[in-house]
């Protein structure tokens, strides 16, 4: 079950973080999808998120909401400038290898999509 938008800009630090265009919306919903199917196959959660998920969840829509590129915003691991910490980083990019090849083989097109777009190269 995916969290209302508003409940993601409340998790968000700062109030100062800009709102998300569709293209944004639609990622931070896969990567909360993502987050959740980790949390629960690593983590044991059956109903909702871990504290230290929702942590990442929350680190994770700031830095998507902040990004530079904005609607033109490359896929992170080909991106110029990573601006999620190093600890993050790694984090994000468990839950992807463990999250990704379980969505993909659900049929879901928005993993397949989003498997696409890291094949695009990086704006300059």
């Amino acid at each position: 079950m995916a969290l209302p938008w508003y409940h993601i800009n409340d998790m968000m630090q700062d109030t100062t973080t800009p709102p998300l265009d569709a293209a944004r919306a639609e990622e931070l919903a896969l990567l909360e999808e993502m987050i959740r199917l980790a949390c629960a196959g690593e983590h044991g959660t059956t109903d909702g998120l871990c504290p230290a998920c929702t942590a990442l969840l929350a680190y994770a829509a700031q830095r998507l909401a902040r990004c530079r590129y904005g609607a033109e915003k490359p896929a992170c691991r080909q991106c110029p400038v990573h601006c999620y910490r190093p600890a993050e980083r790694e984090r994000i990019k468990a839950v992807m290898r463990y999250a990704g090849p379980r969505l993909l083989w659900r049929g879901d097109a928005r993993a397949l999509r989003h498997l696409l777009h890291g094949l695009q190269r990086p704006p300059k």
